[in-house]
């Protein structure tokens, strides 16, 4: 949000938590930029398609769109309950979902240049272990994102599509369960499991010595510029990418990259 207004965009700033929203918002009118603040649960279909009228109707239609919210449930992948797959599914992948079918009919009536930014991880494009639900929803984002590609080309839109797919950045995912709803919590889960426990505390402590999101942003925008599809955060991309690959070729099961 923060790159973008320095672009000279106007930005409407959307959290599913009001004061993360609102805080955002405020640093950017305070240093002279436009910004909205937006609460919104991007796993509610008509609580996107309002906002996506709203962008539309009051401020002209939407030129960049950033799906990025995102939430970690992790663990030993047959002691997890549905409820982990239901959340991560719920918001990474349907919160998607549900951006596209409400924003990309608006930007194609309107006719204009637009682009869409999608976040995976690099967990949609290479596997280790604890992680199941949250691999899983990061690889269907992927997917999700490559055929957007596809169906845009074949209508000749002037919408460009991009896969973020970030290392470790110094974010609060390893801390969603915060804003994971009542609905969707086990009646039966008395405390994190040592499996989930464990992976969540290793995902605090590696997130924390993670990347700048501002850092990230940045390279959002050139890529954007050039037109990239895949975004990686690290050099490690290659190696990674060349590794699964290479695997896939030999016929044998993926070895598990160091994250970094």
């Amino acid at each position: 949000a923060l790159a973008c207004a320095g672009e000279d965009m106007t930005v409407v700033a959307v959290d599913v938590e009001a004061r993360a929203a609102e805080a955002t918002a405020a640093t950017i009118t305070d240093a002279g930029g436009r910004c909205r603040a937006e609460v919104v649960d991007v796993s509610d279909a008509a609580a996107v398609e309002a906002l996506a009228a709203r962008c539309d109707g009051e401020l002209g239609g939407t030129h960049l769109l950033c799906n990025n919210a995102g939430v970690f449930a992790g663990g030993l992948l047959w002691e997890r309950p549905v409820a982990d797959f239901e959340w991560t599914m719920a918001v990474n992948v349907y919160g998607i979902v549900h951006a596209i079918r409400s924003f990309v009919p608006r930007m194609l009536a309107r006719g204009d240049e637009a682009h869409i930014v999608d976040t995976a991880s690099m967990g949609g494009l290479v596997t280790n272990a604890y992680s199941g639900p949250y691999y899983t929803s990061k690889f269907a984002a992927v997917g999700l994102t490559e055929c957007l590609h596809h169906d845009l080309r074949t209508v000749n839109a002037p919408i460009g599509v991009s896969v973020l797919v970030p290392s470790l950045i110094a974010t609060n995912i390893g801390t969603s369960e915060r804003n994971r709803p009542e609905h969707l919590v086990p009646l039966d889960l008395e405390g994190p499991s040592p499996d989930a426990e464990f992976v969540r505390q290793m995902l605090v402590a590696s997130t924390e010595a993670g990347m700048d999101p501002a850092e990230v942003a940045q390279l959002v925008l050139t890529a954007v510029r050039a037109g990239d599809f895949y975004i990686p955060t690290k050099p490690s991309y290659d190696a990674q990418i060349t590794s699964r690959y290479e695997d896939m070729l030999a016929r044998r099961a993926p070895r598990s990259p160091e994250l970094d």
